[in-house]
C-alpha cells in the first residue's frame, strides 16, 4: 500500500521543518526550513561543531555575524542533500525595523553566494509584521525571494500577497493552541481554526490569481496535515513525516484551485494595523512568536560567546 506521505507528495510539496541533517537525509524532503529555535537545537548536535567553530573563527567578535555564518553554514549542508531550497531566518529582534531587516537579509544572501550557493536556492524568512512585509517587498524586487513567517491572520496574508512575496508560512498549530486554550475545545477535522485559516488564505490566493505560495506550518497532529492535503507546500516536523510514512490509509485531497474566494483586499498601514489589532489571537501569537525566536537567538549568541 502507498503511504500517506507518498500520497501527499502527489499534490503537495513536502518540506522538512528541522535543522537536523540526519533527519533530512533520512526523510528526503524537497525543501527544508530552519529558524532560531531549530538552529539552537542544531548547535547542540556534534555534527555541527565544526560549523560553530568556523563561525566563531570568522566573525571578528561580532555575535550577530557569527549567528548568520552558522545559519548559512547549516543551510549549505542541508542544500547538499535536498533538491530544492532552504529557508534561513533574519534575527527576530529586527522584526519592526525595515532597513535593518533588509541589511541582514542581504548579508545572509551574501554569505550563501560567497559559498557558491545561488540566491535561487535560498528563501529569507522574515516575521510578517508591517515592517517585515515592506522589507520583503523590496527584497523581492532585488531578486531575493522571501518566506514570511509567524503568519496568523488574514490581514497578514492579504498584505503579503499584495507585496508580491514568494511564500507565506501560516502557523496552523499555534492558531489551534490559542483557540483551544481560549475556548476549551479540542478542535478536530475541518473545524480546526488553524485549518480554517489556511483554507481561507489558500482559496483567496487561488481565486485572485496570486502567485504567492501557501506553506502551512506548525502542525500538532496528522489530522491537521491531512485536512490541508493539496496546499502548495506543507513544512512538517520529522516525527510527523515519519508517522505519515508509516500510515497506509487513503489520503483525500482537500485543497485545490477553483473554489470561491474573497475579493482582493489591498491594505494601507493603518488598515493593516487596525485589522491586526482586532484579531486578538493573531496579535498575541505574533508577539509571542517574535519573543520566542528572539530568546533563542540570544541563547545561540550566548553559546557562541562562550566559545570565543
Amino acid at each position: 500500500m502507498t503511504s500517506k506521505l507518498d500520497q501527499l507528495k502527489q499534490f503537495t510539496t513536502v518540506v522538512a521543518d528541522t535543522g537536523d541533517l540526519d533527519a533530512i537525509i533520512r526523510l528526503q524532503p524537497v525543501d527544508a526550513t530552519t529558524n532560531p529555535s531549530l538552529l539552537l537545537k542544531a548547535a547542540a548536535l556534534p555534527r555541527y561543531a565544526p560549523l560553530l567553530q568556523n563561525a566563531i573563527g570568522h566573525c571578528d567578535g561580532d555575535l550577530s555575524l557569527a549567528c548568520d555564518l552558522f545559519g548559512a553554514s547549516v543551510g549549505q549542508e542541508i542544500l547538499k542533500v535536498i533538491p530544492g531550497r532552504i529557508s534561513t531566518e533574519v534575527d527576530a529582534r529586527l522584526s519592526f525595523d525595515t532597513q535593518a531587516t533588509l541589511a541582514r537579509a542581504e548579508r545572509l544572501i551574501g554569505l550563501y553566494e560567497q559559498a557558491g550557493v545561488g540566491r535561487e536556492r535560498v528563501l529569507i524568512k522574515i516575521a510578517a509584521t508591517w515592517e517585515g512585509i515592506r522589507a520583503a517587498e523590496q527584497l523581492e524586487r532585488q531578486g531575493i525571494q522571501t518566506n514570511l513567517t509567524l503568519l496568523f491572520s488574514f490581514a497578514q496574508a492579504a498584505a503579503c500577497a499584495d507585496a508580491g512575496v514568494f511564500l507565506i508560512s501560516p502557523f496552523v498549530g499555534r492558531i489551534y493552541d490559542w483557540y483551544k486554550k481560549a475556548n476549551g475545545n479540542d478542535y478536530t477535522g475541518a473545524d480546526d481554526p488553524g485549518v480554517q485559516s489556511v483554507t481561507r488564505i489558500y482559496n483567496y490566493y487561488k481565486a485572485n490569481d496570486y502567485k504567492t505560495v501557501v506553506m502551512g506550518a506548525s502542525f500538532r497532529n496528522l489530522n491537521q496535515i491531512e485536512q490541508l492535503a493539496g496546499c502548495d507546500r506543507l513544512t512538517i516536523s520529522p516525527d510527523l513525516i515519519e508517522k505519515l510514512a508509516a500510515d497506509t490509509g487513503k489520503l483525500e485531497r482537500k485543497l485545490a484551485p477553483g473554489h470561491a474566494g474573497e475579493a482582493r483586499l489591498s491594505l494601507n498601514e493603518a488598515q493593516f494595523r487596525w485589522l491586526s489589532n482586532e484579531d486578538a489571537m493573531a496579535t498575541e501569537k505574533l508577539a509571542e512568536g517574535i519573543r520566542q525566536f528572539a530568546r533563542d537567538q540570544e541563547k545561540l549568541e550566548a553559546l557562541l560567546q562562550a566559545k570565543l
